[in-house]
């Protein structure tokens, strides 16, 4: 049963059709290695670019009658590699356990569930992306970063490649679109096995309570921590106005180093309520009163 929803056309769908970003788009793909996953292909603008890259593809469509109509273009012989077209509902999908480049131009209403469902799959390498301008531009860092970017950052670099004018897409939607590449670091800031620890820690500290940095991890650490943080912060020249958005990777990688150094762990932030649970606000975007981090 597909579940696209929530446009206000069909599964949502904004169709590529602007000849620039597409050869943008396949420019940036060209670059990587690998057979290829592309999401939600539509109607083929970007499938029949990619299949004349020379590497094996595979298009998840949700909507049966384009992907009958790609099927019938697509996977006649030519001597190739193979072109596969699959109808389903990419968010229910699983992504074949080999190594793969994904592109797409994802529904902006479904933009943020699809990079969760991305995400935690080890086997891609690169992504290259077609998504919201404010959240392709939050993603990569620019004006501060989002929880979920600083959450994959040790393993994951996020790179703008270009804003999308709306113009590109029929239907026009009423924002601008971005080119999203998210890449697999050759070599991670920290160990796979750190990643669960590390992301309660990233959590805890965009919602937690503080007007600051330093207020918030003087909430989170234990006693004998709050020293060596002291000394990082003084380091790292962030003052008392600083926001969890505005660490870099590296600085994220370092911090949680220190503190799980000294002992903290997901279930030991110091701010608990009675039943002994932390005690951290929601992410409010930026806010004053809280870790100022967007999702």
């Amino acid at each position: 049963m597909p579940t696209y929803r929530g446009g206000r056309h069909e599964h949502g769908q904004n169709y590529l059709i602007d000849s620039h970003t597409i050869t943008t788009l396949i420019g940036a793909v060209a670059e990587s290695r690998g057979p290829i996953i592309e999401i939600g292909p539509g109607r083929g603008a970007l499938t029949h670019r990619l299949a004349a890259l020379g590497r094996p593809l595979t298009a998840v469509e949700i909507d049966p009658r384009n992907a009958a109509a790609l099927r019938r273009e697509l996977t006649a012989p030519t001597g190739g590699p193979p072109v596969e077209i699959v109808t389903a509902d990419f968010l229910r999908w699983h992504l074949p356990a080999d190594r793969c480049v994904i592109v797409g131009n994802l529904p902006y209403h479904l933009t943020t569930a699809m990079l969760r469902h991305i995400l935690p799959i080890p086997h891609w390498q690169e992504a290259v992306l077609l998504v919201q301008w404010e959240v392709a531009r939050r993603r990569a860092g620019v004006g501060g970063a989002s929880m979920m970017t600083a959450q994959w950052w040790p393993w994951i670099d996020f790179t703008l490649l270009g804003r999308v004018p709306r113009s590109a897409f029929r239907p026009m939607p009423s924002v601008d679109g971005g080119m999203l590449r998210m890449t697999r670091r050759a070599e991670p800031l920290l160990a796979e096995n750190d990643r669960r620890a590390y992301r309660g820690f990233v959590h805890a500290v965009f919602t937690g309570r503080g007007r600051g940095l330093p207020e918030i991890l003087s909430r989170i650490v234990e006693q004998r921590a709050r020293q060596a943080v002291k000394g990082w912060l003084a380091r790292e020249r962030l003052g008392a106005s600083t926001l969890p958005k505005d660490l870099s990777a590296e600085q994220w990688a370092g911090l949680y180093k220190l503190v799980a150094g000294c002992g903290w762990s997901p279930g030991g932030a110091v701010s608990r309520s009675r039943g002994g649970r932390f005690r951290g606000g929601r992410s409010r975007g930026g806010g004053r009163s809280r870790g100022g981090g967007r999702r």
